[in-house]
């Protein structure tokens, strides 16, 4: 849960490209075309690369290539005077169309008072070798394309009604593995043809009376992935020196499903003692699933081997939740607020399987027929406004969870149920001793009895403090988060530790030169209990604990140089490096998880660029990016790559 900070962290997948410049070029008046102000750019360019090391982890990082691009596109339109015949704006705006992996397009055509349109595309190219896993035989290479459109009419109006669809779509090759034809057998890669596709259709309206505002939304959500798996060419699999074969396999796994569901507001602000609004959602979700899979061949003895499986199912998830908060400010100088929420998602269903090994078929399982989640929880929340330099703030919440299963098997179905109650309360202060500073210091502790998983927050607290200075161009923050969560169950014991720090600091020194720097370190450890079969016989190990640690150190810097009015220059340098275990904490264990206590690595990422204006409305743009990984724990992976682009952006 915390743990998942680590990812807020590590900005190693999502390094900005250098390009487009963001400089503008055209006229800040536009131009003026039959009662529109039109404002318009492109900037065209080419982009290229070099890779050492592996590039399938560049691919899978970044994977920026070579080729010409569309790197950006504006265009403005603007009625005049908000009176033109067919729309009074338009807006579109692109980045990377052409040949960059990452594209994206957004349009928005306006007429006032009578409709707004808006429609958002993007199209991700998504490489993923799975070297660390499989050798590269969990392979995909897939595109990804989203797009969503929405009408409004009357958008200014008093009742409003809404028009939605979306569409999601991923299509590519991609590898995988099974294992045939015993728990002896040998591996073998298989070949899919990804295809899978979800579409979304919306509509609602909403209306403004009597001082609430109530919003409704119907929609239904469809889903569907026939991805086809198969060998064409018999295969000796990963050991060729064994007497497994494959001779043909073939598997069809059509998985479909709709949600229909509901979605509706309703707010009340702008009165003086109070304001409510309450949320509720409900979803009636529906799946189905069709397993046929064939394989012959010859197993570990060489003697002819087939095998058929078969397995289908079908299950209700129909889900509700909503929420109602009431705010009060019954004095100038507090508010106090209430807010309760109720979530309910039941599973029903059975799925059946059955397996032919040469003609022979096995007992048919039911693995599941019911699940249900039910919670309930309430929170109160007040702050006093106590001086103009200080407020104080304090909160209390109860969540009490239930959840019941039914797992079937052959001789019936035995219910299970378990509760679970947390509580938990929050303190807070905000100070300002001066004008320009503010200090912010929070703290929170919970207790649940019984928690669902091993890692769920059992007995835990936070602590959280912030300091923000700012005056005229100086803009300076730190802050520093510590939480801790120990967990306990009959199963195993969990513990975890986060701490978080940073510093940032802005410095806008006047029109011409600016710079930005900020640093943050982030720690987390973990141990909890693992419990396993190992050996011949198989025995079940449960006096291993798996530790985690984690030191992430994060810095940037860029700096913004303006030189005689003519060229914009800039430059920055991105550092991540986790040094991994630097407390001394190594936890004896096997060596299958001593190796991996820690991920040591190092990512660096400095970048430069410039843009000259050649004209008003022309500009020459070049940029350069070197990206460098180090992984110590897996060293195959590391790669160097340089990346830049040369453009030019022009207005008219």
């Amino acid at each position: 849960m915390r743990a998942a900070l680590v990812l807020l962290a590590v900005p190693l997948l999502a390094q900005p490209p250098v390009a487009p410049t963001g400089s503008a070029t055209e006229s800040p008046n536009g131009q003026n075309v039959s009662g529109y102000n039109i404002l318009q750019s492109f900037e065209v360019g080419y982009r290229w690369n070099t890779v050492g090391g592996d590039e399938d982890m560049y691919r899978s990082t970044v994977n920026y290539g070579n080729g010409l691009r569309l790197l950006s596109s504006s265009l403005s339109v603007q009625s005049k005077n908000g009176k033109g015949k067919w729309f009074d704006q338009i807006v579109l705006n692109t980045l990377g169309l052409g040949n960059d992996p990452y594209q994206f397009a957004s349009l928005r055509i306006e007429k006032n008072q009578i409709y707004r349109y808006d429609l958002t595309w993007r199209s991700n190219a998504y490489y993923n070798p799975g070297l660390t896993i499989a050798n590269g035989e969990h392979f995909m290479d897939t595109v990804r394309n989203m797009q969503d459109q929405d009408l409004t009419l009357f958008p200014q109006g008093r009742f409003k009604l809404f028009l939605g669809y979306s569409r999601n779509t991923q299509s590519g090759p991609a590898l995988t593995t099974i294992q045939l034809f015993d728990s002896r057998g040998d591996e073998y890669p298989l070949f899919s043809n990804v295809r899978r596709e979800q579409n979304e259709y919306r509509v609602g309206g909403e209306v403004n009376f009597w001082g609430f505002r109530l919003n409704a939304m119907h929609g239904w959500e469809d889903f569907k992935d026939d991805t086809p798996v198969s060998i064409t060419t018999p295969s000796q699999g990963n050991n060729p020196d064994d007497l497994n074969q494959i001779n043909s396999f073939t598997r069809s796994e059509p998985y479909h499903g709709t949600s229909p569901y509901w979605r509706v507001n309703l707010f009340r602000e702008g009165a003086k003692y109070w304001a409510v609004n309450g949320r509720f959602t409900y979803v009636a979700g529906k799946r189905a699933f069709v397993l046929d899979e064939l394989a012959a061949g010859t197993n570990r003895l060489g003697t002819p081997a087939q095998r058929q499986v078969v397995s289908f199912g079908d299950a209700q998830r129909p889900a509700a939740t909503g929420n109602l908060t009431f705010s009060f400010f019954p004095v100038e100088w507090l508010t106090v607020t209430n807010q309760t929420s109720l979530y309910n998602i039941r599973m029903v269903g059975n799925s059946y399987f059955i397996q032919f090994d040469n003609g022979l078929p096995s007992s048919p399982v039911l693995p599941y027929e019911f699940l249900g989640i039910q919670t309930v929880a309430n929170t109160t929340d007040a702050i006093a406004r106590v001086k103009s330099w200080l407020s104080v703030r304090a909160g209390y919440g109860y969540s009490s969870r239930r959840i019941r299963s039914i797992e079937g098997d052959a001789s019936g179905g035995q219910l299970f149920e378990q509760f679970n109650n947390t509580n938990e309360g929050t303190i807070g202060l905000t100070l300002r001793p001066l004008k320009p500073l503010s200090i912010n210091l929070d703290a929170e502790i919970g207790r649940a009895d019984k928690p669902i998983y091993t890692i769920s927050d059992k007995n835990y607290h936070a602590l959280r403090a912030r300091i923000d200075y700012k005056l005229r161009q100086v803009h300076l923050s730190a802050f520093a988060r510590s939480d801790y969560n120990t967990n306990s169950n009959s199963i195993t014991l969990y513990a975890e530790h986060t701490r978080q720090y940073g510093l940032d600091a802005s410095w806008s020194a006047n029109t011409w030169f600016s710079i930005d720097t900020s640093y943050a370190r982030l720690h987390v450890d973990s141990i909890g209990g693992l419990a396993y079969f190992s050996g011949t016989p198989s025995r079940e190990v449960t006096t291993t604990s798996s530790f985690y640690e984690s030191n992430i150190h994060s810095g940037n810097l860029a700096a913004r140089f303006t030189v005689f009015k003519r060229a914009d220059l800039s430059m920055g340098m991105s550092i991540v490096q986790d040094v991994g275990i630097t407390s001394g904490k190594v936890v004896p264990a096997p060596a299958p998880f001593a190796a991996v206590q820690s991920f040591p690595l190092r990512y660096l990422s400095p970048q430069a660029k410039i843009s000259y204006k050649i004209t008003e409305k022309l500009r020459w743009n070049l940029g350069y990016q070197y990206y460098g990984y180090r992984d110590d724990l897996v060293v195959i992976q590391d790669y160097r790559a340089q990346t830049g682009y040369t453009s030019l952006s022009w207005s008219f």
